[in-house]
């Protein structure tokens, strides 16, 4: 799996320089799309968990937490060992890491994902279901920024 996703990150990368964008944008690029590519699966795996925990009666809000701590730990998983891999550059603690990935992603994807979902449910009155997709477009920008010079940042 590591060289696929390693042979691939590096073919789009060859794309982006080929058709003339400059090489550190590029690779700027190139991460924040496997960033994305791990979100598509964080958002799955959370969004899975909240509609099966709205669908056995639980609390809209508490059926987000549920699936929250777990994507978290799924996006811990694959930001640390793909997009924002440490290549032995300085030491990284796996543990701090967490507990940062865990914060950035509080702050996000539970603090303000709950205020709008709370917003777009008892405010503007729109579908459970929707809330958390409309989250998305406020969540991903502002996650990849705090994950990338915050939680993966090497000493």
């Amino acid at each position: 799996m590591n060289k696929i996703v390693e042979f691939c990150a590096s073919l789009l990368l060859k794309v982006l320089i080929f058709l003339r964008i400059p090489e550190k944008m590029a690779q700027r690029l190139v991460q924040f799309i496997e960033f994305c590519v791990v979100g598509v699966s964080n958002t799955l795996i959370s969004y899975v968990i909240y509609i099966v925990g709205i669908s056995l009666g639980i609390h809209y809000i508490m059926a987000s937490i549920l699936g929250f701590v777990v994507s978290v730990t799924n996006s811990f998983y694959w930001n640390n060992k793909y997009v924002f891999k440490n290549n032995g550059e300085a030491k990284r603690s796996i543990i701090k890491t967490y507990v940062k990935t865990f914060l950035s992603y509080a702050v996000t994807g539970l603090l303000l994902a709950n205020i709008l979902l709370a917003l777009w449910i008892e405010v503007l009155h729109l579908p459970e279901w929707l809330g958390p997709i409309l989250n998305l477009l406020v969540t991903i920008p502002i996650n990849f920024l705090l994950n990338k010079f915050w939680a993966f940042k090497n000493k």
